[in-house]
């Protein structure tokens, strides 16, 4: 790793902030920010003062107690208030900044003559373009330098930085300056042995549609139902590959062929395979909805893609109702300032009636060195997040038959060690604790932390069109929840046509169908366990699945008849 002191450039910071007129007294505002450079990245030199960066601040909201009240009482279907969403101006007015935030925040900027920003419909947040040195005096202690993963170029410090203390009541986190960005990427392993006898064809539309039940006629048809996918990195789908998926595999029910709207940059010679199946999958098994793709490749080297994703909801007065995200970072390698604000975003997100679905990954319980020769699993946000849903993922027990599904042994899943269990799924998470046959040794996971994943689907097996060549044997989480996020898409049509809400932040209500007597809304999945830490104690050996709900495959995977009547009362009152 280069010296930290490889790119100082002000020799007396203190001498320059008192000429300006600004208090010395700095305070971090992300102490405990992971400043380790992911295992790919290459350091490339450090930026010249002159070179440009774009950062965000993230402006502190008001009544954000208020806004978690409301989202538990939307999201509830016991609430009188169920289903009464926010409209992004209602929510503005909820959430914006107070005045006093806003002036200092601008005042502080202008002193360095910072004046290029952007700001969001709920105006808290502020995206600013300045040059290298302008950035380095904003934030004592930052120091920007170039890393590249293959094609992939970023621009990060990797030395904390400060603001003035005054600052610190106003600003939640600076982004642009530390996170590299992650990229999940599907699998491909292929099943047997050629010489065993049997060609297993793969997971395909016709295979999710026979396994969860959907028939020729669960298709959309709202007119104002619509559905998205966010993908990062230079990700990009092809409509060509699109419309040869559908014309291969979509046959026997109605469907759309293209994408209706992409918002952001779009375009590039290759379709990445991770896009591809998100857009493909999410298209056809909520078939015949109108799609979105949120295109976030991080083009502007300082930003982070994932709070382009952010920005873009908090600046569209009309958005899809379900969103799938098949992205996520170690949670210990993100600052606790950093995701409880993410989790506010998705609060926002709640209010507004939509609902977010994240894959829960593809390591198990995931394994972290906590000390010499001391393991401990390693959660992932935003699927640790009690703000959204997070979809593992199973296998077909036979892989060459349509059968029951057993656990997939990469679906990530576990308890988070930063957010506190939330009530609408305390029960269920004790009933797996006091029941489960055999756990992990406690000093590897938190059990008082918000646990997931809440649902599942097929990960494993997919088949793919990408670059105009269908490809066999894709998996992972990545597949499983665009999966899920089109059945919700599919419930929310009918309950759309009946002029009810759309379905909203689904767990409240996820948490609550077994002890309405609507069990058989999901599969129970009950066999098998996912990986961990390869060491003495646990032996590669994760969580187990378990009846009832457990923290490989949450509740089970979908049964689309029997969630679809859960979800949708036969009476509607008016």
């Amino acid at each position: 790793m280069r010296p930290i002191s490889l790119c100082h450039r002000v020799s007396s910071l203190a001498a320059l902030l008192l000429c300006l007129g600004v208090p010395v007294q700095c305070v971090f505002l992300e102490p405990d920010q992971s400043l380790r450079v992911p295992e790919g990245w290459t350091f490339m030199g450090c930026l010249a003062a002159s070179d440009n960066v774009t950062l965000t601040f993230a402006l502190k909201q008001q009544r954000v107690d208020i806004l978690q009240d409301l989202v538990e009482r939307v999201s509830n279907p016991d609430c009188p208030l169920y289903g009464m969403y926010l409209t992004l101006e209602e929510l503005t007015a909820l959430i914006k900044p107070c005045s006093l935030t806003i002036s200092t925040v601008q005042k502080w900027l202008q002193t360095f003559g910072i004046g290029d920003c952007q700001t969001v419909q709920t105006l808290d947040f502020l995206w600013c373009t300045m040059t290298v040195g302008t950035a380095e005096k904003l934030l004592p202690g930052s120091e920007f330098s170039r890393y590249v993963n293959g094609q992939k170029s970023v621009v990060r410090s990797l030395v904390p930085y400060k603001v003035y203390e005054e600052l610190a009541d106003h600003i939640d986190f600076v982004g642009g300056l530390h996170r590299f960005p992650m990229e999940r990427k599907v699998l491909s392993r292929g099943w047997g042995n050629p010489h065993q006898g049997s060609f297993h064809l793969g997971v395909m539309p016709s295979i999710i549609r026979q396994r969860y039940n959907l028939s020729v006629s669960d298709v959309g048809s709202s007119s104002n139902n619509s559905q998205a996918c966010a993908q990062f990195l230079e990700q990009y789908f092809h409509q060509q590959d699109l419309a040869e998926f559908m014309q291969i595999f979509g046959g026997g029910f109605s469907h759309c062929s293209r994408v209706d709207r992409v918002v952001g940059p779009h375009g590039g010679p290759k379709a990445g395979l991770e896009a591809s199946l998100d857009v493909e999958y999410i298209m056809s098994t909520g078939a015949n909805i109108s799609t979105w793709v949120f295109s976030n490749p991080g083009r502007y080297e300082s930003q982070e893609p994932f709070m382009d994703w952010l920005l873009s909801l908090s600046n569209l007065s009309s958005v899809p109702w379900v969103h799938t995200v098949s992205y996520g970072d170690d949670e210990d390698s993100l600052s606790v300032a950093y995701m409880e604000r993410i989790n506010v975003e998705f609060m926002k997100a709640a209010a507004r009636g939509l609902t977010i679905l994240f894959a829960s990954g593809d390591d198990g319980a995931g394994c972290r060195t906590v000390g010499k020769g001391i393991h401990a699993f390693r959660p992932s946000f935003p699927a640790s997040s009690p703000y959204v849903t997070t979809v593992g993922g199973t296998s077909f027990k036979n892989p060459f038959q349509v059968t029951c599904e057993v656990t997939d042994y990469i679906s990530g899943g576990g308890f988070s060690n930063v957010f506190p269990m939330p009530d609408y799924q305390v029960a269920a998470v004790k009933h797996y604790l006091m029941t489960a046959s055999k756990l992990p040794p406690e000093s590897y996971y938190n059990s008082s932390g918000r646990a997931y994943p809440d649902i599942a689907a097929l990960s494993d097996n997919y088949w793919v069109v990408t670059n105009r060549i269908p490809i066999p044997w894709v998996s992972g989480t990545s597949a499983s929840t665009p999966v899920f996020g089109g059945i919700l898409s599919l419930i929310n049509d009918k309950r759309l046509q009946k002029g009810l809400p759309p379905l909203g932040f689904l767990n409240p209500a996820l948490y609550k169908l077994h002890s309405s007597g609507n069990s058989s809304a999901l599969f129970d999945v009950t066999t098998g366990c996912h990986l961990s830490c390869l060491d003495e104690k646990v032996q590669g050996q994760g969580f187990c699945a378990a009846p009832l709900w457990d923290p490989v495959t949450g509740w089970g995977t979908p049964n689309f008849p029997q969630l679809l009547r859960a979800f949708l009362p036969e009476r509607v009152s008016v």
